[in-house]
């Protein structure tokens, strides 16, 4: 039996929260009752890639029963540790505070190579643009620029890497040299613009990171379905699988990238959509107390046009291909490069 498949047992789950979890959260006594919920189970033979939901109900100090949403991340090949070491230093760099927030870190468990943290409940910013709540969208995306502005200040002087080969375009998972070599075997139609994308992706951000004496914390994976409003005007961040040391453009032209996808698909307003891509860029700006100069924009539409060919590729190498919906990203790109395939 695949071992990811014991986190589906709830006298299991139960007894590993006793042993793992009790310690770290002083003010809990007692589990009471787990009842599991598989967010992702994709379970084969011997690896998995899962995030499954334990609704937990627990007893504190005074007896009174609470319920936490309690979830689990896994990946057979890629421990979460470093998921669960950057939540622990993000919970005391004060984003346990205030309205800006991330889940709380919980345990790291190395023989599921999982981690668990308390999830926060709320509204994904996706689902409020599936709904076309204007308000709801604008608000968080000036939550979601003073959330980046504020983790893109802290100091990291001597800092610790949380994920060095997610931090390069070159080595981000599944690497550069990997996307070719499926190009070149599955749609060499597109190899010669793919040589040059990466080609020019890596030498821009090299060129720059090369060059700084400074590198900045970075979400690394920044887009509307990693953000949820909560009550009261308050916003969290979730998924750090790829939170590292790079370049703070990274988090801008990766979600200016999304955020312009995903509302061109569920809203449809072209005009709408750049009207919320500048209120999160200005906004940025203002909490940053930076200026958008030649430098910054060119490295934000590197990574805008890193991210839109990582899309594509997500429809190139999915399990049921859609090259139809590649296709117009990929053009895109062609054209603010200046490429032709």
């Amino acid at each position: 039996m695949n071992i990811i498949l014991q986190l589906l047992d709830p006298d299991f789950v139960k007894g590993l929260f006793k042993k793992e979890l009790l310690p770290v959260c002083p003010e809990i006594t007692e589990i009471k009752e787990i009842k599991i919920e598989p967010v992702k189970k994709h379970v084969w033979r011997t690896t998995y890639h899962v995030v499954f939901r334990f609704i937990t109900t627990l007893a504190d100090q005074n007896g009174a029963e609470l319920t936490w949403q309690i979830y689990c991340s896994a990946h057979s090949s890629e421990p979460r540790e470093n998921v669960h070491e950057a939540l622990k230093f993000l919970w005391g760099q004060s984003f346990s505070q205030n309205d800006l927030t991330v889940p709380r870190p919980l345990f790291y468990s190395p023989a599921f190579r999982a981690v668990f943290y308390q999830g926060v409940e709320g509204k994904l910013m996706y689902a409020a643009m599936k709904e076309r709540n204007y308000s709801e969208i604008e608000i968080a995306l000036t939550k979601t620029a003073a959330w980046f502005a504020k983790l893109h200040a802290l100091p990291t002087a001597e800092a610790k890497n949380f994920n060095p080969q997610n931090s390069r375009i070159a080595t981000v998972v599944p690497g550069k040299d990997h996307i070719l070599e499926k190009i070149s075997a599955l749609y060499p139609e597109h190899l010669k613009a793919y040589e040059k994308f990466y080609h020019l992706f890596v030498l821009r951000e090299e060129s720059f990171l090369g060059s700084s004496e400074r590198h900045w914390y970075a979400h690394g994976d920044a887009h509307p379905e990693n953000i949820i409003i909560l009550p009261n005007h308050k916003l969290a961040m979730i998924d750090f699988a790829d939170f590292c040391l790079s370049d703070f453009a990274r988090d801008l032209g990766t979600f200016l990238q999304q955020l312009e996808y995903m509302a061109n698909r569920r809203i449809g307003e072209h005009g709408y959509t750049e009207k919320i891509k500048k209120l999160f860029l200005s906004s940025y700006l203002d909490f940053a107390k930076i200026k958008l100069d030649e430098s910054l924009e060119a490295r934000i539409a590197n990574y805008y046009n890193w991210t839109a060919i990582r899309t594509a590729n997500y429809f190139l190498f999915k399990h049921d291909p859609q090259p139809e919906s590649a296709r117009p990203l990929i053009e895109l790109v062609c054209r603010n490069l200046n490429i032709k395939k």
